[in-house]
């Protein structure tokens, strides 16, 4: 490979790695390539891209983005390297850990993720990843949690109880001061 080559290769994996919150790197190594193109079809079916990259690229490019919380990463820069780069934190996690139980695999096994500014590292943090919950879900978890007081206080007023509370609120305003 030209050395021009590289340093565009380098250059571009700069870009995304700075421009994505969400990154995993994993070990894809011996996996037979059925198995390899299959899990690149999850990968797309849940958009999330995979890149296989050499590690000295890989290195060089987290170092270009000058971005010092990328640092814990060089360590698992080790054997074969795979990048899933994903919108959604956890959907690479579970993608993973859908893919080992299906095919019954022990790979891909997880080297490390970047996930909203905080590293993890190794194969043990895949439960922990898998459980974070993406921005809609908490999303809709607020909103739910804000409407169900509203919905408690509404469903007090229309039942028995409620024309109970009503009458006692009536009694209280018209009771003079």
């Amino acid at each position: 490979m030209k050395k021009e080559d590289k340093s565009q290769i380098i250059s571009d994996l700069a870009e995304r790695l700075a421009n994505n919150k969400h990154f995993y790197l994993a070990d894809t190594s011996a996996m037979p390539s059925a198995k390899t193109s299959k899990l690149r079809r999850l990968c797309f079916q849940k958009n999330i891209q995979m890149v296989v990259v050499k590690n000295t690229l890989l290195r060089k490019a987290l170092e270009r983005t000058n971005d010092t919380e990328f640092s814990p990463l060089y360590d698992t820069l080790k054997g074969a390297t795979s990048i899933l780069f994903a919108e959604t934190a956890n959907e690479p996690a579970k993608l993973i850990k859908e893919f080992r139980k299906t095919e019954k695999v022990e790979k891909p096994i997880l080297k490390a993720a970047y996930v909203e500014e905080s590293v993890y590292i190794g194969n043990d943090q895949l439960d922990a990843l898998a459980a974070i919950k993406s921005k809609n879900e908490m999303i809709g978890e607020v909103i739910g949690l804000l409407q169900s007081p509203a919905k408690n206080v509404i469903s007090a007023l229309q039942n028995s109880a409620g024309q109970k509370i009503a009458g006692l609120v009536k009694t209280l305003s018209e009771r003079p001061e």
